[in-house]
């Protein structure tokens, strides 16, 4: 069997609106139109070439659990997320990158990672 990509990962959220205007509203993603009928309420969201399916349901507890989004900016990214009111963990190399958490409003952790190739270059940079 060859892997191409990451086709999606699903959520459990337990109120999909707030759940889309975190996702879509904070984070930037996209909403789909082709979800097609399914017996449980949901939604599918754009996340770069992968998609996220938010699916109403409870979440699971953090233990370390999360879906990872790549952003080019990490900085930038938690600053803007501080600014909006939400809590963001302060960013930590992680390999060669570096990385930020923070929930969603049903509680599922989300990472921001920054790929070393992607930080921006400048005083400190190494």
């Amino acid at each position: 069997m060859t892997h191409v990509s990451l086709h999606h990962v699903a959520v459990n959220v337990d109120d999909l609106e707030s759940a889309v205007a975190f996702y879509v509203g904070e984070l930037g993603l996209s909403l789909r139109e082709d979800r097609p009928d399914l017996p449980v309420d949901g939604r599918w969201l754009n996340a770069g070439s992968g998609q996220i399916h938010l699916s109403l349901g409870t979440a699971a507890p953090d233990t370390g659990q999360h879906l990872a989004l790549q952003v080019d900016d990490l900085d930038a990214a938690v600053a803007r997320l501080r600014g909006r009111g939400l809590e963001i963990s302060t960013p930590v190399p992680i390999g060669s990158g570096r990385q930020s958490f923070l929930h969603d409003p049903a509680g599922n952790r989300v990472e921001l990672q920054q790929a070393a190739a992607d930080r921006p270059a400048g005083p400190g940079a190494p």
